[in-house]
Parts: structure tokens; C-alpha cells; sequence
């Protein structure tokens, strides 16, 4: 049995078998109307394709895209789904049709410059996608410049004004050290202490700037030998104190160590703990300039790296143990009388520091790049263990 469809438009018949099956040849037409100067439609008739089936039975549809006439006169796009532009790529949609997906963004570091792109590219490591993540564009230096950062400015301005304060404290205690009050106040341990905390505040330029290998190096040692020579002097001049209220008393065995002997001493060997723990920080793994280029997105940190961290925590620890029995032979010796009693001065001034110490060590440890050399340096002022 037989089936025929007739087509209106083609005036053809189109016949199927009982199975569904054409037993007629199928031809794909592009027809084209248009009106006439009379008022009648006329139509033109194309052959844009056919269907046949060869004697193995496969099957073939034949189309001629050429044939074929549009009435938008644009080819019309098979897809669900708009193009995907540079700087997303293609991601397969929910529908099972290949024509229908979502466009995604690249992920961080990587881009996309053309457009239904099936895979990102990343960035090298010295580059950044731009805004669009469609090109990479090279990546930009962090530190705490001299021309770009405002730290710096009130960094450099406040370690220049302590800098001078302390160098017409020193001026005027050389220029009156044979007077009285000069010699009772530990005349050369005085001198020493205004002259630590004089490089201790021109120290502060070695962490400013780009750094290189050479102010990595120098950054952290110089600082905290110079540092330690002045915390020495405070818990030398601590322990003098202490020594000189207690000689006062008639046969007392204490008189013998009331002098400069013994504070220079007790300058000289804490001082020199902080060499030997700095030498050999040096000798085996120094601070060395690096590059952090994955820390922070788009930027390129150049910092120090400290090379052995037991030694940089070492030289931190020592300091901060110095300060703690400072403050705590001051603590100890407050109550003695006012006169020449300079602990009163100096446990306020080890109990700013502590706190300060202290509380820099999560800010320190919570920051990256420059923002970890700007915690440093305000924790690191001495100017007021004096």
C-alpha cells in the first residue's frame, strides 16, 4: 500500500511506501516569489539539494548552499546561544545540543583573544591579563617607592627629624661631658646610647627604596646590632642604678662594682652576642633580593628575603629578650629614690616597646611587600629608651 502527499507549491507528488519510506526521489528547492508589474506573483524554483540512496543502502542528503536564497539575504545561524567574545570562553550549556552553551569567564591569570574560544591561555609569569582578559600586559612593581609611595615621604621625614633631635642631644652631652650631671648620668654610656639611636633612625633608609642584595643584607643585621648596642646601654644603665643605691650602704661589697668598667662591659658582651648571631646568619644563609610574583594579582612584589629564618628570628628574639630584662630590672628598682633614679624613665619607655614589640608580630606576620617593611620600621624606633 501506497501513500501519496501532494504538494501545492511544488505540483509534485511525493509518495511513501507502507513503512514510512520514500519510494520517489526528495529534492530540496529554493523557491523565490516575487510581485510583478501587473499585480500577479511569479515565483523562481531552485534546486538546492537531494536525497538518494545508494545501492548499499547508505544514505546521503546532497545540499547546494550556493542554490539556496535567503529572505533576509544573511544565512541564519543554527544556535541557542550568542557567541562567546574574547576574554570568555566556551562552557557546555545545560541542553544536550552542541549549539547551545554558556560563556564563561577566564579564570585569574588567563585570557582568551579570540572569540568562542574552547580554552583559556595563561598569562607567563611576568604578565597579567587586563581588564577585558583579552591580551596580557606586563605586571607591576611593588616597593615602597621614593617618587610613587606617600609612606615613604613620612617615613623619611620622621626618621630625619629623629635623626637631628638626637644629633643636638649628642652635641650638647660632648660639649658638656666634664660637668657634673653628664658624668653622674654615665657619661660614655649615654654617648653610646644617643649614638645608637642616631644610626638606629638613619638605619630606616636601608628598608626604603627598591631593594637589592647588598640593603637586604645589611637591612636587618645593621639594625639589630645597632639596636641591641642601645638596649644594652638602657639595662647597663639599669643595673648601674640598681648597684649605686645599694653601695650606698656602709661596707657593702657593692661599691667595688660602681664605674664605667663594669657598664662598659655589660655594653660589650650583649652587643656582642647580637654580632655573633648576625655573623652567622650571614655566613650561612643571608637575606637575598627576590621576586613574589603570585602573592598579590597583577603585581610583582620585590622584597628581601631573609634567607634562614632562625636567624632573622634569632636576631628578633635576642632584641626582644634584651628589652625584657630591661624592663623588668627597671620594674625592680622604681621605687628606689628620685634623684639620679633614671628607672622610672626607662621601665615607661621598655613597656612602650614591649607593647609596641608585640603587637607588631601579627601585623608583621599578616602582611606582604611593602606593607610589611612599613610595620617594621615604626616598631623599631629606640628613640624613646634614652
Amino acid at each position: 500500500m501506497r501513500e501519496t502527499l501532494y504538494m501545492e507549491h511544488m505540483r509534485e507528488h511525493v509518495t511513501y511506501n507502507q513503512e514510512g519510506g520514500l519510494s520517489s526521489p526528495l529534492i530540496l528547492s529554493s523557491w523565490t516569489f516575487h510581485d510583478t508589474p501587473n499585480g500577479s506573483r511569479k515565483h523562481d524554483r531552485k534546486t538546492a539539494g537531494f536525497f538518494s540512496k545508494s545501492s548499499t543502502g547508505e544514505r546521503t542528503f546532497f545540499i547546494y548552499p550556493k542554490e539556496i536564497t535567503w529572505k533576509s539575504g544573511m544565512v541564519p545561524t543554527a544556535r541557542c546561544s550568542e557567541r562567546c567574545p574574547p576574554g570568555l570562553r566556551v562552557a557546555p550549556g545545560k541542553s544536550h545540543h552542541v549549539c547551545c552553551y554558556e560563556c564563561l569567564p577566564c579564570a585569574e591569570g588567563e585570557i582568551s583573544n579570540v572569540t568562542d574560544s574552547e580554552h583559556c591561555q595563561r598569562c607567563p609569569d611576568v604578565e597579567w591579563p587586563n581588564q577585558k582578559k583579552t591580551t596580557c600586559i606586563p605586571k607591576t612593581l611593588e616597593y615602597l617607592s621614593y617618587k610613587e609611595d606617600s609612606l615613604t615621604l613620612i617615613f623619611s621625614i620622621t626618621s630625619l627629624l629623629g635623626a637631628i633631635t638626637t644629633a643636638v642631644l649628642l652635641k650638647v652631652f660632648i660639649s658638656y661631658r666634664d660637668t657634673p650631671v653628664v658624668k653622674a648620668n654615665n657619661r660614655a654610656v649615654s654617648i653610646i646610647l644617643l649614638a645608637s639611636i642616631l644610626l638606629s633612625f638613619l638605619s630606616v633608609f636601608l628598608f626604603l627604596g627598591r631593594p637589592v642584595d647588598v640593603t637586604c643584607m645589611l637591612r636587618q643585621t645593621s639594625f639589630g646590632i645597632i639596636f641591641s648596642v642601645s638596649v644594652s646601654c638602657v639595662l647597663a644603665k639599669t643595673i648601674i642604678v640598681y648597684i649605686a643605691f645599694k653601695a650606698t650602704k656602709p661596707g657593702t661589697r657593692w661599691k667595688k662594682w660602681v664605674g664605667q668598667t663594669l657598664s662598659n662591659y655589660i655594653v660589650l658582651t650583649c652587643s656582642s652576642v647580637q654580632v655573633l648571631i648576625c655573623g652567622i646568619w650571614l655566613s650561612v644563609s643571608p637575606p637575598y633580593q627576590e621576586y613574589d610574583m603570585f602573592s598579590s594579582p597583577g603585581k610583582i612584589i620585590i622584597q628581601c628575603n631573609e634567607g634562614s629564618v632562625i636567624g632573622f628570628y634569632s636576631v628578633l628574639g635576642y632584641m626582644g629578650f634584651l628589652a625584657a630584662v630591661s624592663f623588668l630590672l627597671a620594674f625592680m628598682v622604681r621605687t628606689l629614690p628620685d634623684s639620679f633614679n633614671e628607672a622610672k624613665y626607662i621601665t615607661f619607655s621598655m613597656l612602650v616597646f614591649c607593647s609596641v614589640w608585640i603587637a607588631m608580630i601579627p601585623a608583621y606576620l599578616s602582611t606582604r611587600g611593602k606593607y610589611m617593611v612599613a610595620v617594621e620600621e615604626p616598631s623599631g624606633h629606640p628613640g624613646g629608651d634614652g
